[in-house]
């Protein structure tokens, strides 16, 4: 594997010290089929942080992008979800994923979705830290997690989340629910952090973009990764992989970080967690 480009990605430590690198990767609706070319492309770019879950069936091919790579399993940071329809079994689950990935251990195990009409987050949970307290999980955490379900899940754990990943991008920040898991010690993760591309287009962004000589792909990250927000883009083409690891070159003065975040409009890409109960089955 080529030497990546010389770019230093930040870290952020995670609330029992771990160190998750804040511009990763995401897998979400790459083909089964295509995932272990993209991932080792996202791999040769330079990333470390790689991010996929039992519902994206994709868990083998970025398990054989990883043994592929050669890269010591110590500089890498993985992360897979438990899918809703199995949080009565979560243990079971993750021996799964683990086994798909092949790999001896995982760096972050997030719960998908809260499903809060199963009512079973809490029993998955109480799984997982088992699984943390044995070593096989370096750090463990939650997805989609609105304030209601984050007060439920903290008044059974004996562990407190590492992490919230939640939908985030200028449309739609979900100001209070990050301010809400930050003051918890819960670091936020933003998936579809570009809007689904749908942010690039906004004339403010092209214009930032343009006063800072970078791309607006690069520009909406920067805005993330300014507020300490981890951040998991997604792309099949291996040059916009290495235009978004450019984002961590990017500089965003506090004027232009606030021009960004007066785009907020409310508008979620994907399901409302209040309500959300995909099988992923």
């Amino acid at each position: 594997m080529s030497q990546p480009q010389e770019i230093t990605i930040p870290t952020v430590t995670l609330n029992n010290g771990v160190q998750i690198p804040q511009l990763g990767f995401g897998v979400f609706q790459v083909p089964p089929e295509e995932t272990q070319r993209i991932v080792e492309d996202a791999l040769e770019a330079g990333y470390r942080h790689i991010d996929t879950a039992a519902a994206y069936r994709n868990e083998a091919g970025v398990g054989a992008a990883i043994a592929a790579s050669g890269i010591p399993r110590g500089e890498l940071f993985i992360t897979t979800k438990l899918r809703n329809g199995e949080q009565g079994m979560a243990h079971h689950a993750f021996q799964d994923s683990l086994q798909a990935l092949g790999l001896d251990y995982l760096d972050l195990y997030l719960i998908h979705w809260p499903v809060p009409a199963q009512g079973l987050f809490t029993e998955a949970w109480k799984d997982m830290e088992k699984l943390y307290a044995n070593n096989q999980i370096r750090a463990i955490g939650v997805s989609n997690f609105l304030a209601d379900h984050l007060d439920t899940l903290l008044a059974v754990a004996d562990v407190d989340p590492a992490v919230n990943q939640i939908e985030i991008h200028p449309a739609f920040q979900q100001q209070e629910l990050a301010a809400k898991s930050r003051s918890l010690g819960i670091a936020v993760e933003a998936y579809s952090p570009l809007g689904q591309g749908a942010d690039l287009a906004a004339a403010t962004v092209k214009s930032v973009a343009a006063k800072c000589g970078a791309t607006p792909a690069q520009v909406v990250l920067a805005w993330h990764l300014s507020q300490g927000t981890i951040v998991i883009p997604k792309s099949v083409q291996a040059a916009r992989m290495r235009e978004n690891l450019g984002a961590a070159a990017v500089s965003l003065t506090a004027a232009e970080v606030a021009e960004i975040t007066e785009l907020e409009s409310g508008a979620r890409t994907g399901g409302d967690p209040a309500v959300a109960a995909h099988s992923q089955m």
